[in-house]
C-alpha cells in the first residue's frame, strides 16, 4: 500500500515563504511523475506544478516565478518552495504522484491527505 504524506503548511503573512514536503512510502518500485495541486473550498482542485521524471517542472501561471517544485526520487520525496506568498495562495495543497509498485509498471495515481496553507496578515 502506497502512502503520500504532505507537511510544511501553516499560517504565513503575505510576502512570506513556506516549504512543502511530500514523502511516499510503501510498495514503491519507481516514481514517474510528481505534482502539487491546490484546492480551496468550493473550488476545483488545480494543478500548481508538475514534473515528469527528471524533466524541468511546469508551473501554473499564477505561481510562476514564486514557487519552485523539486524532487528527490532516491528518497521518494517532492518539495515545493513557495516564496512571495499572496492571499490567493490560501488553499489546501496536495501532493500527487504516479507510482509503479511492480517491475511490470503496475501501480497507479496516488494522493496525499493535503496540508493547509493560509496566507493572511
Amino acid at each position: 500500500q502506497v502512502q503520500l504524506v504532505e507537511s510544511g503548511g501553516g499560517l504565513v503573512q503575505p510576502g512570506g515563504s513556506l516549504r512543502l514536503s511530500c514523502v511516499a512510502s510503501g510498495s514503491i518500485f519507481s516514481i514517474n511523475y510528481m505534482a502539487w495541486y491546490r484546492q480551496a473550498p468550493g473550488r476545483q482542485r488545480e494543478l500548481v506544478a508538475s514534473v515528469i521524471g527528471h524533466d524541468s517542472p511546469n508551473y501554473d501561471d499564477s505561481v510562476k516565478g514564486r514557487f519552485a517544485h523539486s524532487t528527490d526520487y532516491a528518497k521518494n520525496m517532492m518539495f515545493m518552495q513557495m516564496d512571495n506568498l499572496k492571499s490567493d495562495d490560501t488553499d489546501v495543497y496536495y501532493c500527487n504522484a504516479k507510482i509503479y509498485t511492480t517491475p511490470s509498471h503496475a501501480g497507479g495515481n496516488f494522493w496525499g491527505q493535503g496540508t493547509q496553507v493560509t496566507v493572511s496578515a
